[in-house]
């Protein structure tokens, strides 16, 4: 099941956590990424990872225009949803959150991938994005896995929701986001245009991108 993380895993010395993110956004030379979405000319490696990812899933993809690329080599104050426009080469980047059950320690950074049923983990690879419902979370959006690495997703209820714990408020005051049970966890104010622009017949691939 899809579930939010209690408020007190977002507890954390938030002077020391926002030294941390503002000393590697300047050193991944990232700064502005801190303030919010970002819409921009796209990374060509972003934009080639979204490409790579259509070719390999061929025909099970029905609308090509748009790519979601879920980047966690990024720690999660930074926004690492990039929403790729193929027509028109740009890029809108979103904040997102990871699985409790990839970040143990609550760092902020995802440190390692599951498709085990209970992990709690946020999975690697090529998801179909399939239909809306309502549901713990209100309106949602059901995801396909599509490689051996995310086969679960369905039985794990690996889903695109909104959770209060991801939002610049909360990286303002714990330097990071909570985490999921291993959902797209969004902002609710992102919610509906990523809903909207990432609807049912898209791509999303999570994975970790080198830098």
């Amino acid at each position: 099941m899809s579930a939010g993380v209690s408020s007190g895993q977002c507890k954390s010395p938030a002077s020391t956590r926002r030294r941390f993110l503002q000393a590697t956004f300047a050193s991944l030379g990232l700064s502005s990424l801190a303030h919010g979405a970002l819409a921009a000319q796209g990374d060509p490696a972003i934009i080639a990872t979204a490409k790579a990812g259509l070719e390999r899933a061929g025909g099970r993809v029905a609308l090509r225009d748009l790519v979601g690329v879920a980047d966690f080599a990024r720690p999660s104050a930074i926004p690492r949803l990039h929403l790729v426009d193929l027509a028109g080469g740009r890029v809108e980047t979103l904040l997102v959150a990871h699985g409790r059950g990839s970040d143990p320690e609550h760092s902020g950074w995802l440190r390692s991938f599951s498709n085990r049923p209970g992990s709690a983990a946020t999975s690697q690879g090529h998801y179909l994005t399939s239909s809306y419902y309502s549901g713990q979370h209100g309106r949602s959006m059901r995801l396909q896995g599509l490689d051996p690495s995310n086969s679960n997703a369905e039985e794990r209820a690996i889903v695109v929701h909104s959770a209060w714990y991801v939002g610049q408020d909360v990286v303002r005051q714990y330097g990071m986001l909570g985490r999921s049970e291993g959902c797209f966890a969004v902002s609710p104010s992102d919610l509906p245009r990523v809903l909207n622009r990432l609807g049912p017949g898209r791509l999303l691939v999570a994975t970790k991108l080198q830098t």
